[in-house]
């Protein structure tokens, strides 16, 4: 393997080939993303936002060897910093006592009147909104699990 897809975690093989996006800010030595497929660069577009955007082929080393390239002999690589020490937040809790609504009450009653026709009640938006929490804190648990600090759509489980 030589690294993963950024967008589905696919293992990209050495000497395979990959695709990475045109924007530079996608292509910064933190960020250098990589992905296994044109659809899987795809995916990442909604969440970069970009204006105009493509994928360009490239392909991956042969051997692990040709991966780093080599530093000229007057320049020191920086020593390597310890790695940072990850503390597990615990999970916050999930009582059922009624907390802030973060469903948008004119959008919901515009898309149900639209729908069906009907009008919605005021008391539709607090369960609505414990809904809401217990997704978001399961897709919390999923990017969390995953080593991230970013939620992503495929963080949010499938209803």
């Amino acid at each position: 393997m030589w690294k993963r897809c950024s967008s589905c975690k696919e293992p990209i093989a050495l000497g395979a080939q990959y695709w990475t996006c045109n924007v530079s800010t996608c292509n910064r030595k933190r960020t250098a993303l990589q992905f296994c497929s044109v659809s899987c660069w795809d995916g990442h577009l909604p969440i970069a936002r970009h204006r105009d955007a493509w994928a360009e082929e490239k392909h991956a080393p042969a051997t692990a060897e040709a991966e780093e390239p080599s530093l000229p002999s007057r320049v020191k690589p920086s020593p390597k910093k310890p790695a940072r020490r990850v503390i597990p937040r615990p999970a916050p809790p999930q009582d059922t006592s009624p907390e802030e609504v973060l469903i948008v009450a004119s959008r919901l009653k515009d898309f149900v009147k639209a729908a069906s026709g009907f009008n919605t009640s005021d008391r539709v938006l607090e369960p609505l909104s414990e809904i809401v929490r217990r997704v978001c804190l399961e897709a919390i648990e999923n990017a969390r699990r995953d080593g991230r600090k970013t939620l992503l759509d495929r963080d949010v489980p499938k209803s």
